[in-house]
């Protein structure tokens, strides 16, 4: 087994299409790539290759400000990535250790998949939860999803919502310049914890959307009270999946961040889409409306101990990734 860092963009390009498995929306080369151009970080991608094949590939990029290798395309703020679901495509378990083992230098590799920490072994922690949303558990009907709510609970979520919709409630999609309003609403909101604080996030958003949306990807909804907009959110619908990439809502309407989040949960229905993701973290809200949680695990390895051990059993969960 040997490996070789490749860190020529068309052949990394052509060894994601190769390799990669596309499975879902962070799986998308136009994806990763728009945050690849607003970050431009140093990428290397490590190859594995036995016999003039090649056995698994690592998509690194150096964060020059953590002083460590991250996921491609290493896209942080505030410590944290972005992209979620990230994946090390190997065609066996010696790939796999060959690739850990020849990593230049310190690695957090975050947000991996549950297949990726299990062929990791015991070196992987839990990062983060994401949450998700599968309409056809009940029947695409969004009364049988409402059931998981207690009698008491239902009549609360009654009471907040007819709150709102004494102003009067609208909705309007594909207003591409809400976009721009909703930036500036998450940071309102946020300050420097929001992602669209960093320039360089904000501009590979954009380039984003705009892939989205040329794609005929891109779903903007904006939920208007009184006419005034209260909330807005971005997503993006591929492969029958619904992922609710960001939003913001106006301070002035207490609760409305509940009744865009249930629109999209009786939309879903509607459209018999199978699944929703809203991605990483709870914000307070995403348990208590019974999504289900989905983790995803984080490996940092330092330069004098990158190889990890393989749980017992990996090595037949690891081929046919590719």
């Amino acid at each position: 087994m040997k490996t070789r860092v490749c860190a020529d963009p068309e052949e990394c390009k052509r060894l994601w299409a190769e390799i990669w498995p596309v499975s879902c929306f962070f799986d998308l080369w136009e994806v990763r790539s728009s945050f690849a151009a607003g970050f431009a970080r140093p990428t290397s991608f490590l190859v594995a290759e036995e016999g003039n094949k090649i056995q698994g590939l690592l998509a690194l990029s150096w964060i020059e400000e953590s002083d460590c290798y991250g996921i491609f395309p290493g896209e942080t703020w505030q410590g944290k990535t972005w992209l979620e679901q990230n994946r090390i495509p190997v065609r066996s378990v010696r790939a796999l250790e060959a690739l850990l083992a020849n990593i230049p230098g310190p690695a957090r590799l975050r947000y991996l998949t549950e297949e990726a920490a299990g062929l990791a072994g015991s070196p992987v922690t839990v990062d983060e939860t994401g949450y998700l949303f599968r309409p056809g558990e009940y029947g695409f009907s969004f009364s049988d999803y409402m059931l998981e709510f207690s009698g008491k609970s239902r009549k609360k979520l009654a009471q907040d919502s007819a709150k709102l919709e004494k102003h009067g409630v609208s909705f309007r999609y594909g207003e591409f310049a809400d976009i721009q309003r909703m930036f500036r609403m998450n940071l309102e909101a946020f300050g420097r914890w929001s992602y669209f604080w960093e320039p360089r996030f904000l501009n590979s958003f954009e380039r984003l959307v705009e892939w989205l949306d040329g794609q005929g990807f891109l779903r903007i909804t904006t939920l208007l009270l009184g006419g005034e907009v209260a909330a807005i959110d971005i997503g993006a619908v591929w492969n029958n999946t619904y992922t609710v990439l960001a939003g913001g809502t106006s301070s002035e309407f207490v609760g409305v961040a509940k009744m865009i989040n249930f629109h999209h949960l009786r939309w879903a229905c509607e459209e018999k889409l199978a699944l929703v993701d809203f991605l990483c973290g709870d914000f307070g809200w995403k348990e208590r409306f019974h999504l289900q949680g989905r983790p995803l695990y984080k490996l940092q390895l330092q330069p004098d101990c990158h190889a990890a051990q393989p749980i017992e059993g990996a090595l037949k969960h690891a081929s046919g990734q590719f």
